[in-house]
């Protein structure tokens, strides 16, 4: 980004997080711990690298929990305001919702659950480049049919939003961050739910307005459910995720300070291991997420899944793919495979749920 172009950044954080309950019953989604930090963390690093300062966040949801950690934003190089939806009002309306709290021409929004290496100099420099009036960013991927797609023109204009579709003509996805030009966000009719996706963007292109595609192929991760958020958690802390946010070197784990791992203990795949938890003798834990203060105890295998603050892992047992709530506790021996997931405070019994019957 030149230094001439001034623009704010918006954040959207108003979601209920739901796909990733029961984490999320306690905190925000982009408040959970994400390589030993809030995953908010890692998005402001991004921002303030891309010499943007001011930010404003649309909450929603435990609004109140996002100023209470960050504050004004100063600690992060940021100057910080929060403005709180009464009522949902989909990703349209929220944007619509801060535009009071917005001083440059330009804006560029973010979804708060993704986790992306995109260029935001360089897609706030190609929107003021090319006048457009909104620029996507538009993620190339694989697979394209599990998403709806954007095709472009030779020039870069977006051509249409297309549903999914089994065969799509491009493998460009809109991938949640767009460059505005302030008086785009005006228009947006205030007071009532608007999806950018289906009434913004598709109006908007069938008026005639420019929608600019920057497409990029680095890395790109949607954080909302568990399986994505394990991953992205441990591509952080591997450095295969950008972020200036990272509480430690990359590498095969990043265990805070005051947690304990006793030495025959194993932890790779990206683990973290959170303030005062313990992993005992024995225990391996691959490629998962430790909250502050769980317990893994010994000879218990964890791998790619999520423990919730104080919950506890028993001796020998085996969780594969398993969300914990804060404060579960999973007795000895037992063994929780793909999707299974422990509501907050809730005791299994020590072999009280096995898939397999080598008891």
């Amino acid at each position: 980004m030149t230094p001439e172009i001034e623009a704010d950044a918006v954040v959207l954080v108003g979601g209920r997080g739901t796909r990733l309950r029961p984490l999320t019953l306690s905190a925000p989604k982009p408040m959970l711990p994400t390589a030993g930090t809030p995953y908010l963390s890692h998005l402001f690093s991004r921002i303030r690298a891309a010499g943007i300062r001011h930010v404003v966040l649309g909450t929603s949801y435990q609004a109140e929990v996002f100023e209470e950690y960050f504050g004004d934003g100063s600690a992060h190089g940021l100057e910080l305001e929060y403005v709180v939806e009464d009522e949902p009002l989909d990703t349209g309306g929220a944007i619509r919702n801060v535009h009071d709290r917005l001083r440059a021409d330009h804006a560029i929004v973010f979804n708060g659950d993704i986790l992306s290496g995109a260029d935001l100099r360089a897609q706030l420099g190609r929107h003021v480049e090319t006048g457009a009036d909104v620029t996507l960013h538009l993620q190339r991927v694989a697979d394209p049919s599990r998403f709806g797609s954007v095709p472009t023109d030779r020039d870069g204009r977006v051509t249409a939003f297309l549903e999914k579709t089994p065969n799509p003509p491009t493998d460009q996805i809109n991938a949640g961050c767009y460059v505005f030009r302030r008086a785009v966000i005006e228009a947006i009719p205030a007071g009532r739910r608007v999806s950018v996706e289906r009434e913004t963007f598709p109006g908007l292109l069938a008026d005639g307005a420019h929608l600019h595609g920057f497409v990029d192929s680095s890395y790109w991760l949607d954080v909302g459910t568990p399986e994505a958020f394990v991953r992205g958690s441990a591509d952080l802390v591997r450095g295969v995720a950008p972020t200036s946010a990272l509480a430690g070197p990359t590498g095969e784990s990043l265990v805070l300070d005051s947690a304990s791992v006793d030495g025959a203990a194993t932890l790779d795949g990206g683990t973290t291991v959170g303030a005062k938890a313990v992993v005992e003798a024995g225990a391996k834990v691959t490629g998962s997420v430790v909250f502050d203060e769980a317990v893994v105890g010994p000879g218990a295998t964890v791998e790619r899944s999520v423990l919730g603050r104080g919950s506890r892992v028993g001796a020998g047992a085996v969780l594969r793919g398993v969300v914990l709530g804060d404060g579960a506790s999973v007795g000895a021996g037992c063994e929780l495979l793909d999707g299974a997931r422990v509501w907050p405070g809730v005791s299994l019994p020590d072999g009280g749920i096995r898939f397999s019957s080598d008891a």
